[in-house]
């Protein structure tokens, strides 16, 4: 039996692999000539293709590795020499993914069968059943709470609980991870993995073929095998675990990677399995380690929210995709692409994306999110540079992130936008004090654009907006305005808007 696995399963325990004699593996490079995706997320993912290939190989599979322009082109030349072949996959979780593999090895004479993804840690059928259940799917009102999921989930699995109760009589400890470092606190080291001679030969080539994306090729430090990736579980677990819950949702000005645990690119290439992630953490816990808001934090990010962004994301596909319920046409302003714009909080983040592929939950919702919805970005245009400058980027992931909840583009997943002003980003960083805007300053020359955007947000929306969920605090304070201030925070806006567009922000 030959297994066709893609670039993002490369769990080497795949159930498949447990019958197969053979593998087939397609480097496909075409897709990334379409798409200026960042270096070092192809790399990455070329990079742990090939390590994993010559892992099978150690393990005594026969493994047929063909780099190809497209997945067709790959497939032409399998079959070439292995006519009419039977191949068996794993189900990919990007919506449309599958149809189109088993298209193309049909028009060349063969079949495909496609087995559960157990790179998961809970079933298609799983979540079906717990939706019908709930009425929480397709009732009329598609819609979704994680919350609701998150609990199931913990039940069934036995995670975090003390048996019909969470360990700790609370489900959710999230108040106690809302804290900024002190000035004196030193983040732990970043865990590094050196690229060896397989990840300096992908560098290589994707320097010289793909020479005008953008992000800096340079820095890798993400782990491309699973001996790397259980390293870094380790390292997470014994080293930045402990303060990660308090810390969780701060942003500081030189760092970032903070405490966060950097394991979402291993996880999202099959490199090592949420189940395994989420047992190390909870062992950190019992062995009193690390306490409880840290490890539930952490479990919540792993048991509740990424198992819920892919069964959201199939449900609601394909319309997630193209959702803007609050029809927003704006185009990306060019500091997305440049950085360049004295918002000390959105440079950063901006910077961290463009070194690293990478910024933390906060920043993606916060800072980057926020700032575009506030502007008034087309929600699939930002989906779009999410997809494109993220080493933990796949469709399934950013579009229900990005689109529903980033972009507040559908209900769907929550009941009020992720929308703030400057007020969040003061409490939860050091930006502000750096930053030539002020943060207390609505309008004028110098005050800071979140403000001015937020309000004209809230009142541009209003017709949707007012009477959602959680909103009715903020329309008080929009009641309160007169018309003059109304003008002078449609002026300022309309200025922010000008100037970001002319990448003079």
């Amino acid at each position: 039996m030959t297994v066709w696995l893609l670039g993002d399963q490369l769990g080497p325990g795949v159930a498949p692999l447990d019958t197969a004699d053979h593998v087939l593996l397609i480097e496909a490079h075409a897709f990334a000539d379409r798409r200026r995706y960042h270096p070092q997320k192809l790399t990455l993912v070329f990079s742990a293709m090939r390590h994993f290939r010559d892992e099978l190989r150690d393990r005594g599979y026969d493994v047929t590795y063909l780099r190809a322009e497209t997945f067709g082109d790959g497939l032409d030349r399998y079959f070439e020499t292995n006519p009419g072949d039977h191949l068996v996959g794993l189900r990919s979780p990007s919506h449309g993914a599958d149809d189109r593999r088993r298209r193309l090895v049909e028009a060349r004479g063969g079949t495909l069968t496609l087995v559960e993804n157990d790179l998961f840690l809970t079933t298609r059928e799983e979540f079906d059943a717990w939706a019908d259940e709930t009425g929480s799917g397709d009732d009329g009102s598609r819609t979704f709470r994680q919350e609701h999921w998150y609990r199931h989930v913990r039940r069934e699995t036995g995670i975090l609980m003390d048996g019909s109760d969470p360990v700790g009589g609370e489900w959710n400890y999230d108040d106690q991870n809302r804290e900024t470092p002190p000035a004196e606190w030193t983040p732990p080291d970043v865990p590094r993995f050196e690229p060896d001679d397989i990840t300096r030969e992908v560098q290589t080539f994707v320097a010289d073929r793909y020479d005008d994306h953008w992000g800096d090729p340079e820095g890798f430090v993400w782990p491309v095998t699973r001996t790397e990736a259980l390293q870094a579980l380790e390292h997470f677990v014994s080293v930045r675990l402990p303060e990660f819950g308090a810390y969780q949702d701060a942003m500081l000005d030189d760092e970032w990677a903070l405490c966060h645990s950097l394991l979402s690119a291993a996880l999202n290439l099959g490199l090592i399995r949420p189940r395994e992630v989420v047992d190390a953490a909870v062992d950190t816990y019992e062995s009193g380690s690390a306490p409880l808001n840290s490890v539930e934090g952490f479990v919540r990010q792993i048991v509740g929210w990424r198992e819920f962004m892919r069964h959201v994301y199939r449900r609601s596909m394909p319309d997630l995709a193209d959702a803007n319920q609050l029809d927003q046409t704006e185009p990306l302003p060019p500091a997305y692409w440049t950085g360049e714009t004295d918002m000390r909080c959105l440079s950063k983040a901006v910077e961290h994306v463009h070194d690293r592929g990478y910024a933390h939950h906060i920043e993606r919702l916060m800072v980057l999110s926020n700032f575009a919805l506030l502007y008034g970005v087309d929600p699939a245009e930002l989906n779009e540079w999410f997809h494109l400058g993220f080493v933990d980027a796949y469709h399934w992931v950013t579009t229900p992130n990005v689109v529903g909840m980033g972009s507040f583009g559908t209900d769907v997943l929550s009941s009020k936008p992720y929308a703030s002003s400057a007020n969040y980003i003061d409490k939860m960083s050091d930006h502000c004090a750096a930053c030539p805007y002020a943060k207390s300053k609505t309008t004028g020359e110098n005050a800071c654009p979140f403000n001015a955007l937020y309000w004209d947000f809230l009142k541009r929306n209003e017709e949707t907006l007012r009477g959602t969920g959680r909103m009715g605090l903020m329309y008080s304070h929009v009641d309160r305005k007169d018309d003059e201030e109304w003008a002078a925070i449609r002026d300022r806006a309309a200025e922010l808007r000008a100037r970001a567009e002319d990448g003079d922000l």
